[in-house]
């Protein structure tokens, strides 16, 4: 009896944990069916996934499927992680607003664009106008020219196609940038050129149209001087543009606001907003990518200390709300001496895991690159039709180190910089010029310069120019002003280069004389 009741409990139990098992599975498959679905597990997962269409191995498909799942899937390669920014209304109002600036600067710059080239073929064509216009007007009244005229008719001809050159070589480059302002030098520069051609052309109408000059020498020399003068104009932008900040007068020592990453450049006479721009143009070739994941562990200890402290208050709630954060800075101070053992231990376990990874990362790719070079040794014997080009040798050789590079890349928290098609790519790119194993590893095991990843990926495209006084004024010391992105900040402090003073010492080549002083303990 005893036996038959427990066997039957046994049962009954058994057949319960059957059915609760049964029941999770196909509460796991519910839960996971929408995942499934989607290929992601919420909207702040980042997965990188094979490009739609094209097989990771093209000659296996069953050990493509198996790849895949394997090696690139949700449990072993896909590179996932949680997103630390999100968008307010406040940021979808300013993104709006950056949209509607966009569209007016587009409107100024190709409203100033417009009006340079107005302007332009005014400048050209004044000259021609000055020389045609006459005889067509009172042709029978002018005197005889000749060979003067004819010469002087060929100067204008080269001075004109030099002028064009100059100008389409100093002008008419392609925007790198739009500024908040316009550049005072060039518009300046502009504002002369018109001035000095409707000044010619009231002189040109008083004296030669009105009156009917009928010295025809004189009128063409008149154009000459139009043109000489337009070249001395172009000569002066050159300096005024070109020439004039290339001698270093400051330096510009730039921070980044997160993690203190700092650069110097040297620079001459600029307004605020050109010395902006330059600097920008540099912080994309030199900085090292904004990483944000970078700054969440740090903050996650921060919070996790002072989520630890209560503060209570036995005096009631008319007691003043300083007294209660003064106690909690306090007993953070208390707890500060046992949090650094904490990081330094979080720290040590961290570097150790990067080397680990770093080393089957290191040995993965060495032997897929050893594996790569054995294939192409032995497909020059094999028939045309079975040669692999860099696309499909890159795609035979990556799931043998896609585990490695994946678990690498998520431990270093660099995973939402380098999708699948990305690393497809650069290692195409190794193949077909012959690049060492190392040389393909480089971009991973070291954070590069932001120019080297995807436009996408660069988080920082527009900017905002902060500064206390106006951007079009010049370069001076002291000047602080502050370049915004979404995420950080470059804080620019400006210092002028000190004067030097370098005097000169002469050494007569005769006084390098020398004694050798000898002892009686010495062995020479």
């Amino acid at each position: 009896m005893d036996t038959e009741s427990t066997y039957s409990g046994y049962s009954y139990y058994s057949s319960h944990s059957k059915k609760s098992h049964r029941q999770g599975e196909r509460n796991r498959e519910r839960h996971k069916s929408p995942r499934n679905k989607d290929g992601r597990g919420s909207e702040k997962s980042v997965t990188i996934q094979a490009p739609t269409g094209e097989p990771l191995l093209a000659n296996d498909s069953t050990r493509t499927e198996e790849v895949q799942d394997d090696n690139w899937g949700e449990t072993t390669t896909a590179i996932t992680g949680t997103s630390e920014h999100s968008i307010s209304q406040e940021d979808i109002a300013r993104i709006s607003k950056d949209m509607e600036d966009s569209v007016g600067l587009d409107c100024k710059r190709y409203l100033g664009l417009t009006v340079a080239s107005v302007l332009g073929l005014l400048v050209f064509l004044t000259p021609i106008a000055f020389i045609l216009l006459p005889p067509i007007l009172w042709r029978d009244e002018l005197e005889p020219c000749g060979t003067i005229c004819e010469g002087l008719f060929i100067s204008v001809a080269f001075k004109l196609l030099i002028l064009l050159i100059g100008t389409w070589a100093l002008f008419f480059r392609k925007q790198r940038a739009d500024v908040p302002r316009v550049f005072v030098f060039r518009a300046l520069l502009l504002v002369l050129i018109f001035l000095f051609v409707v000044s010619y052309w009231l002189f040109y109408g008083v004296r030669i149209l009105d009156s009917r000059d009928r010295n025809y020498q004189g009128i063409v020399q008149y154009a000459v001087s139009l043109v000489d003068a337009l070249l001395f104009i172009h000569y002066l932008a050159i300096v005024l543009l070109e020439l004039r900040q290339l001698q270093p007068m400051f330096t510009l020592q730039v921070v980044r606001s997160t993690d203190g990453e700092s650069r110097f450049y040297s620079l001459g006479h600029l307004s605020i907003q050109r010395a902006a721009l330059v600097v920008l143009e540099n912080y994309y070739k030199d900085f090292t990518i904004y990483n944000p994941n970078l700054l969440t562990a740090s903050k996650f200890r921060a919070t996790k200390h002072m989520a630890g402290l209560k503060v209570y208050n036995v005096d009631g709630p008319s007691s003043n709300a300083t007294g209660q954060s003064r106690a909690m800075i306090a007993a953070a101070a208390r707890r500060r001496d046992s949090s650094h053992n904490e990081l330094y231990y979080e720290e040590a376990e961290h570097e150790r895991r990067v080397k680990k990874r770093r080393a089957r990362l290191v040995v993965a790719v060495e032997e897929a690159f050893i594996h790569i070079q054995r294939l192409q040794a032995e497909e020059q014997q094999k028939a045309p039709g079975e040669v692999m080009d860099p696309r499909e040798a890159a795609q035979a050789i990556f799931p043998s180190m896609a585990r490695a590079l994946q678990k690498y890349l998520r431990t270093t928290r660099q995973q939402h910089y380098h999708s699948m098609e990305s690393i497809l790519q650069h290692l195409a790119f190794c193949i077909t010029n012959s690049m060492t194993p190392k040389a393909f590893l480089e971009r991973y095991l070291s954070a590069g310069p932001t120019l080297q990843y995807d436009k996408e990926r660069w988080l920082s495209t527009q900017w905002r120019l902060v500064s206390d006084e106006a951007v079009t004024n010049g370069l001076r010391d002291g000047i602080v002003f502050v370049l915004k992105c979404l995420d950080f900040s470059l804080v620019v402090n400006v210092k002028k280069i000190p004067f030097i003073v370098l005097s000169e010492e002469f050494i007569d080549p005769k006084s390098h004389k020398f004694v050798l002083r000898l002892q009686s303990e010495t062995s020479v």
